[in-house]
């Protein structure tokens, strides 16, 4: 006899334990960030478990996808002649439904995590996810288009869905492993050797104690039962309706936008004197927190014209412009959801723009620049403190001050209470600049 015909292929095995180690992480993982998000001191490392969790998550979904059409077109080993009629159905029973929750787990996940809803606190909260901080993995099209009311209903059907057939799986488990073990030291039949290098495997020509049940009674038994335990834990979760008054409280209505961006208006120069500013030793930076711990970004794209001069204050103007897509803070989740419709939304509003038309002496080598921000459809006055230094025709800049997002409408959806991220954010202004000729 064939070894291929008495064990699985080196691919289904290496598809098999590569599948379960991830699971097994799964569970103790989702059972801890689950309870530790809601925690202050345990708030940070939890946001970056479920970060992990959602990407193992899209990991075994691809994964499970191939393990299905390798074992579609590859014979697994036959199961032993002395099986019981039951025993046999239930061991098919069981893969077929081990297949179908390893399926409907990640899936689930992917359609909470579309919503954009947190269940343990019942409000809105969009996250982005990425997988491994590699590339961006959409939401699921058409849930975002969805009423409040809808999204979280989908929210809460959809997580009891997961917690429930999360649980399954671990029953499963202890069956599955139990069966091992049974047919590895009581049996002695050898049957954990097919999955296993190393141990003697089975063979595959013992007669059949009896016949063997039809195959689509096996499958449809485990795709019945992962439904079953699916339904019920999304009618399980069914929240209690909201009224108007809640709603509003807890999800402030989202901002109608424009179809189309409107263009930027032209820049009129100022009439002190022009600076050419050195983007290379230049930064725009911006602070605050997330999940109780700091972090630090970046624009990476912005253009600032300048007409400034000490004696000429009158004269003096600034009209910087952002690119809000290329806000860089080294966290792919971070950095994801600022895309999103409730923080830059760069998609409809590619530019923010601060223009500073009145300036003033502090003293000394201080000043300040007053004007007006503008991301998306919100103007905020704004005064920026600067030191401006020149030698040599090279003038030198360091500003800075804090932003309330609030006041920006960014983040007001998910976080306007500011629970997650900081609603005061500071931002540097450092600038090179060589009088223009």
């Amino acid at each position: 006899m064939s070894q291929a015909r008495t064990r699985y292929s080196s691919v289904a095995i290496a598809l098999h334990w590569a599948i379960a180690l991830l699971i097994l992480s799964m569970i103790p993982m989702g059972l801890w960030m689950t309870s530790a998000i809601d925690n202050p001191d345990s708030q940070a490392l939890a946001y970056r478990v479920f970060q992990i969790h959602k990407s193992i998550g899209f990991l075994i979904l691809a994964l499970t996808a191939v393990r299905i059409v390798w074992r579609l077109t590859h014979r697994p080993p036959a199961l032993p002649g002395t099986m019981k009629r039951w025993e046999a159905f239930a061991a098919g029973a069981t893969h077929v439904a081990f297949y179908a929750l390893l399926l409907a787990l990640p899936l689930t996940g992917w359609l909470y995590v579309s919503a954009g809803w947190a269940v343990s606190q019942d409000r809105a909260l969009e996250v982005a996810t990425s997988w491994f901080g590699l590339f961006p993995i959409p939401h699921l099209p058409g849930v975002a288009e969805l009423s409040t009311q809808m999204r979280r209903a989908l929210a809460f059907q959809a997580m009891g869905a997961h917690s429930l057939m999360a649980w399954g799986a671990v029953v499963l488990i202890v069956l599955h492993v139990g069966a091992a073990l049974k047919h590895q030291f009581v049996d002695r039949d050898g049957v954990l050797g097919h999955m296993v290098p190393g141990l003697k495997a089975g063979h595959a020509d013992e007669p059949a104690a009896s016949a063997p049940s039809p195959v689509w009674a096996e499958r449809a038994a485990g795709v019945a039962l992962v439904l079953a335990v699916a339904v019920a834990g999304a009618i399980a979760a069914r929240p209690y309706a909201l009224t108007e008054g809640q709603l509003a409280e807890i999800a402030p209505a989202p901002v109608v936008v424009a179809a189309q961006p409107k263009p930027e208006a032209p820049i009129t120069p100022g009439a002190a004197a022009a600076w050419t500013i050195d983007a290379a030793a230049s930064s725009i930076r911006f602070t605050g927190t997330h999940a109780g711990k700091r972090f630090e970004g970046r624009f990476d794209k912005w253009e600032g014209h300048v007409w400034f001069d000490p004696s000429d204050l009158a004269g003096s103007k600034a009209v910087v412009l952002v690119q809000t897509a290329s806000a860089r803070t080294g966290d792919p989740t971070q950095e994801g959801s600022l895309q999103g419709a409730e923080w830059f939304d760069p998609a409809q509003y590619p530019v923010a723009r601060f223009e500073a038309t009145r300036f003033r002496s502090l003293g000394g080598d201080r000043y300040e620049a007053a004007g007006d921000l503008r991301i998306k459809t919100t103007t905020i006055p704004v005064v920026l403190p600067f030191r401006f230094s020149e030698a040599g025709g090279v003038a030198k800049v360091d500003g800075a001050l804090e932003l309330d997002r609030t006041a920006l409408d960014l983040g007001m959806a998910s976080d306007a209470a500011a629970d997650w991220v900081s609603k005061m954010i500071g931002v540097r202004i450092e600038v090179s600049a060589r009088r223009a000729s």
